[in-house]
């Protein structure tokens, strides 16, 4: 499915990736500024995320709760990995192993250890304000 937008657009943008995916995991491609981020607060805020921060690219990891405080997802930055074995030194088997939403950025970083059935989202930018969004 391909769906062209903005960011004005992002909410509905959100929805559509949440009726369409396949899995809770969800592997972000686009290139550095592509709003991958933007997307994954989108889709948390749709999933009635309490606070769906910033990007975790020092942390790389964030959780989201819900306004209950139940754990909803788990988002991941992967892009200052040095080795695909430091996702693993810090747990993301027992990450992936949970019944909550996982987001990865750079997912290309762990290539080896992402579940077979995960959704596919790639993200190209057509211009300044617009994007093309492929789910697979």
């Amino acid at each position: 499915m391909n769906i062209t937008y903005t960011e004005n657009e992002i909410k509905n943008v959100a929805a559509t990736v949440i009726e369409k995916a396949t899995d809770k995991v969800l592997l972000f491609d686009a290139p550095m500024g592509a709003g991958k981020t933007t997307l994954i607060k989108a889709i948390a805020n749709q999933l009635g995320a309490a606070d769906a921060g910033n990007s975790p690219t020092f942390g790389i990891v964030n959780e989201y709760e819900n306004l209950e405080g139940e754990l909803l997802a788990y988002h991941f930055d992967f892009y200052r990995l040095n080795d695909e074995l430091e996702a693993l030194d810090m747990g993301l088997e027992d990450y992936l192993n949970q019944n909550v939403w996982v987001f990865i950025e750079w997912p290309e970083k762990i290539s080896s250890f992402l579940p077979e059935n995960s959704t596919q989202i790639h993200i190209e930018i057509l211009d300044p304000n617009t994007r093309l969004l492929k789910i697979s």
